[in-house]
């Protein structure tokens, strides 16, 4: 009896260890997905329904709503979405390589002073983003490009923790070996870079490239701060100031819901096309196994 027990006791522990962390996170997915759908559900409802009913239902003002959302301010939602293809994309593009060479170069190359700058890249990454708001702000009034595209651009091109990703990845996926080996065969440094380091690379780039594409769209405190023209705003300001107007007009906020659920689209399309990159490099690391 005593040994029935202590054998039903073993098979319980490991059926609990695995149930509590699963519980974790449906919670965690019920937290993050109920907003979402919300979103979507409210987003095609009409102005009446949306403000006599608070239910996960979808209402009947989905066509109206869109159509009402692209001709709001003679298609300005339009442009803060191709405001924020440029600047996150061109943004992303630009860190992702910056982000490549300086991991690659620190984690490849030992010179004076390296410890000091690793070290401080660390330190920008503990470093809260909205800490530097102002300080760029300041910046880039003195450089007389506060208001213009670039002052959105440029501080977004430099990431500390992109560089500090690639650094990791560089000292894990480009084996030293190979590059001594293509220095013998008389390849340069920048041949090596380009035909040797980039190849194996491209997982920790496209990893950069989403996280700060995902980052740049989301921003809002920068271009809120940098941008004063609106016509150069991109989709979370141009929201923003659609919520703001919402209550003195409240059908601007059936706009800015559609307008948030929409936002959505490319970075879930985005996610969905760069996750081919991640599967191929765990199935060329299946097959090398």
């Amino acid at each position: 009896m005593m040994n029935t027990d202590v054998r039903g006791a073993r098979h319980a522990t490991p059926l609990l260890a695995k149930a509590v962390p699963t519980a974790v996170l449906l919670v965690g997915a019920f937290y993050c997905l109920v907003p979402v759908v919300w979103v979507m559900a409210a987003s095609s409802k009409s102005v009446s329904q949306l403000f006599t009913t608070f239910t996960l239902a979808p209402g009947t003002g989905l066509v109206e709503n869109l159509r009402n959302l692209f001709a709001y301010g003679n298609g300005e939602y339009g442009q803060w979405a191709l405001n924020s293809l440029l600047y996150a994309g061109v943004g992303g593009v630009l860190s992702m390589i910056i982000s490549t060479m300086s991991g690659y170069a620190l984690a490849k190359y030992q010179f004076r002073g390296s410890s000091v700058i690793f070290f401080g890249i660390l330190g920008g990454v503990l470093l809260p983003g909205i800490t530097l708001a102002i300080p760029q702000y300041l910046l880039m009034s003195k450089m007389g490009l506060a208001g213009s595209v670039w002052s959105v651009l440029l501080p977004s091109i430099l990431s500390p923790f992109g560089i500090y990703l690639s650094r990791v990845y560089a000292m894990a996926a480009v084996p030293t070996e190979m590059m001594e080996a293509a220095r013998l065969d008389g390849a340069s440094e920048l041949r090596m870079f380009r035909s040797i380091a980039m190849p194996m690379m491209v997982p920790g780039m496209v990893t950069v490239f989403m996280l700060q594409f995902v980052g740049i769209w989301n921003n809002f405190l920068l271009p809120f701060i940098m941008l004063s023209d609106q016509n150069r705003y991109p989709i979370t300001v141009g929201l923003y100031t659609l919520l703001s107007q919402g209550s003195g007009e409240p059908a601007l906020y059936s706009l800015a819901i559609i307008g948030a659920a929409l936002s959505i689209i490319p970075l879930v399309l985005l996610l969905l096309f760069l996750q081919r990159f991640w599967r191929l490099v765990l199935i060329s690391g299946g097959l090398k196994g």
